[in-house]
């Protein structure tokens, strides 16, 4: 029986231990960033205003102020409502991608036959 020491766990040291150490150091820096920040006090919107109206009015450089009165500055949220847009957009066109079969025959192989291939299907065999 042998006495252990060659299936005992051991730590290898190397380079391979850099990149878990600057994970752990940009943690711990990012931490205490977190930790020591300070957040103003929360700010709401005038009573009244419609967020989404702003937004639209910003969308089309439409001056809101002489169309309603409270108006909030949609802006900020132009730029947000685009990226969420473009990234509903590169999730349903992946998703697409990844639903199609590689052995489907699209749309354009059944209209350059004339449709013969379905009609044979619904007849039952060839003319």
């Amino acid at each position: 029986m042998s006495d252990g020491s060659s299936t005992r766990p051991r730590l290898k040291l190397g380079g391979h231990l850099v990149p878990g150490l600057a994970a752990v150091a940009l943690f711990a820096v990012l931490a205490a960033v977190f930790l020591q920040a300070s957040f103003g006090e929360a700010a709401g919107f005038t009573s009244g205003a419609s967020i989404t109206a702003s937004i639209g009015y910003a969308m089309f450089n439409i001056d809101a102020e002489v169309i309603s009165g409270a108006v909030v500055s949609g802006e900020g949220f132009v730029v947000a409502f685009i990226l969420i847009a473009i990234a509903l957009d590169v999730a349903i066109d992946g998703a697409v991608f990844l639903a199609k079969r590689d052995d489907e025959q699209g749309i354009g192989d059944v209209l350059a036959d004339g449709g013969r291939e379905i009609k044979e299907t619904f007849r039952g065999g060839d003319d």
